[in-house]
């Protein structure tokens, strides 16, 4: 019995991986719509404000509208890009590759930058805090606790951003996009 094989066949895995992203960009479209009137309210009550902001502060808030703005457009164009996943568009599957690429990266990076501010914030509560010393340790032990789920969680979304990223260059799959 001959076989047949289909070339350019749709895979469940890309069908299902466009469809989630699709609702999750869908999901971080909205979410970062409605951060962006928020914060521009916020920031026109703060230029009411007389008293000036803290250095680091002040620092966070000045970048605060690019960093949410960088958001919007990262989650519209990952609403995009997993839209013509679905279509199976090869230009679509190399910009989802990139926007995944990134999305690791920024992960990374916003797990160090946690880190740095809660281990910061820790230090300068506990300096100041009259708490007794064992009070102090379980305090620091939830501290820990939290700290090492985050980097567990982190490490555990990038490796499967890294596996879909893998799925997305296999032959297979490459081969639905030709």
């Amino acid at each position: 019995m001959p076989q047949t094989f289909t070339v350019g066949a749709r895979s469940l895995f890309v069908t299902v991986t466009a469809w989630v992203f699709i609702l999750l960009g869908a999901l971080a479209s909205a979410s970062a719509l409605l951060q962006n009137a928020g914060l521009a309210s916020f920031l026109l009550g703060l230029k009411g404000a007389h008293e000036p902001l803290p250095l680091l502060t002040g620092w966070l808030m000045r970048y605060l509208p690019w960093v949410v703005h960088a958001g919007l457009v990262f989650s519209v164009a990952t609403l995009a890009a997993a839209a013509g996943l679905l279509l199976r568009l090869e230009a679509a599957r190399r910009v989802f590759i990139a926007l995944l690429s990134l999305a690791i990266v920024a992960n990374l990076l916003g797990l160090w930058l946690q880190q740095e501010l809660v281990q910061s914030l820790v230090d300068a509560t506990l300096s100041h805090a009259t708490l007794p010393q064992q009070a102090a340790s379980v305090f620091g032990g939830f501290v820990t606790a939290a700290r090492s789920m985050a980097v567990v969680m982190t490490l555990g979304a990038c490796g499967l951003l890294v596996w879909i990223i893998r799925r997305l260059m296999s032959p297979a799959v490459r081969q639905e996009f030709a």
